[in-house]
């Protein structure tokens, strides 16, 4: 072989040797590469499993909690003379709440002492405005025939009640069409007013959809409590707590009202009695929006089915309070757009007529969807239910008549008229 010939065949070689090293390098980084690529791998489904351990694991703690706070509630239950009603002798007023029960369909064995105290309870609470109206009413018509007279004298009484202009035509309207059709004698007069009271306050019930208002299971439902300050709007949202608590319902709070110092102390102690956590904010001027943030992310991890809110005690015609209540709106939207939205008015029952103004002020700019009339008790002005119902048709989806955690109640229309037109 000549010396250019091994020249040549040592380059050959040369080349041959760097194209396999080149070759073995990037065989070796490939292997490198599938080496990490499995260990990143492997080092992801480590994380997801330890991820999917530690959320079954918190999912595990929580369903421990909500039993644990279940069977503490059923614990204070026992010893608390505020939670869990006593039956009371066979009297009148057990009696009539026992009809009252019965004429909506109920059997012996399906009636609870808690329903029968409750509706105690409402018949009590009504007995101001019963006694300026029922009272009277009762003495006016006894067993004779209704008349123009004894009618004129009914539409002096419902206005006084608070019923409002409109509820109060429109019942007297029906009532002397009946009139001049046929004699309508005084326990007829009763019944007729019965069902027109009634017809008034379930119309926008059926209008919207909802015959009682409870939290869909499986779902995030948000309750906005809304309303003036003093209408008792914090302590009715810490009653709903309990309520959801008593009904099995995931609830949480967030309390929301920031521009009051003692909402945030008052709603805890609420939380405490019913077992509901409060997510809050304790900073001087804290974001309302931003503790709804806060609590919606919360009540997701938590797998929550009822989240109240705590609005700030707001005036109707306060623009700047009406666009807080716009921007938590829009906070919920974005984040929840699922959620299933509630925009719940709280009413002092003796504010009467004032009370309707600000339903009427709410209703426009806040998206009600439902009243909740609260100091029923020691008011002769019950009546503004119907004009809440009439004039903003507005349906009323609790009512209160007392302090007690128990005093707060769905609405029932029928319930509602015969406690109020309920004969001593």
């Amino acid at each position: 072989m000549s010396d250019i010939d091994q020249d040549s065949s040592i380059d050959w070689a040369r080349q041959a040797y760097e194209q396999l090293k080149q070759k073995q390098n990037q065989e070796k980084e490939e292997i490198q590469k599938l080496e990490r690529e499995a260990q990143e791998k492997e080092k992801l489904q480590k994380l997801e499993r330890e991820a999917q351990e530690k959320e079954k694991l918190q999912k595990l703690e929580r369903e421990a909690q909500e039993k644990e706070k279940l069977q503490k509630l059923e614990k204070s239950s026992i010893t608390d003379d505020d939670s869990i009603p006593e039956l009371g002798d066979f009297d009148k007023e057990f009696t009539w709440s026992a009809m009252i029960l019965a004429a909506q369909g109920k059997k012996i064995n399906e009636i609870s002492i808690d329903e029968i105290d409750w509706l105690s309870r409402l018949r009590r609470g009504l007995e101001e405005t019963r006694k300026g109206f029922v009272t009277d009413l009762l003495d006016k018509l006894g067993d004779d025939p209704l008349t123009p007279e004894t009618l004129d004298d009914l539409e002096t009484l419902l206005l006084r009640a608070d019923a409002g202009f409109d509820s109060t035509d429109k019942v007297i309207n029906a009532l002397r069409k009946k009139l001049n059709e046929e004699v309508v004698g005084g326990e007829e007069g009763i019944n007729f007013l019965k069902k027109e009271l009634r017809l008034i306050l379930e119309e926008p019930i059926k209008n919207s959809g909802k015959n009682i208002l409870v939290p869909e299971k499986g779902k995030l439902n948000i309750w906005l409590v809304v309303g003036v300050n003093g209408v008792g709007k914090t302590t009715t949202l810490g009653k709903l707590a309990h309520l959801a608590v008593r009904s099995q319902s995931k609830t949480l709070i967030a309390a929301a009202d920031t521009f009051r110092a003692a909402a945030v102390e008052q709603l805890q102690i609420w939380g405490d009695r019913s077992n509901v956590d409060v997510i809050s904010n304790n900073s001087k001027n804290a974001d309302p929006a931003a503790v709804v943030f806060d609590a919606i992310n919360s009540a997701i991890s938590r797998e929550t089915e009822l989240l109240l809110i705590d609005t700030a005690g707001r005036l109707q015609n306060k623009n700047n309070l009406m666009e807080e209540l716009s921007k938590i709106r829009k906070i919920i939207d974005k984040k929840v757009p699922n959620a299933i939205v509630e925009s719940l008015l709280v009413l002092d029952a003796s504010q009467g007529q004032n009370g309707l103004k600000q339903a009427k002020g709410f209703a426009r700019s806040a998206e009600l969807t439902g009243a909740i009339v609260t100091k029923l008790d020691g008011t002769s002005r019950g009546g503004v239910s119907l004009a809440v119902s009439l004039e903003v048709d507005l349906p009323i989806r609790f009512i209160g008549a007392g302090e007690g955690i128990r005093d707060l109640r769905p609405f029932n229309s029928f319930e509602f008229v015969e406690a109020l037109l309920a004969d001593k």
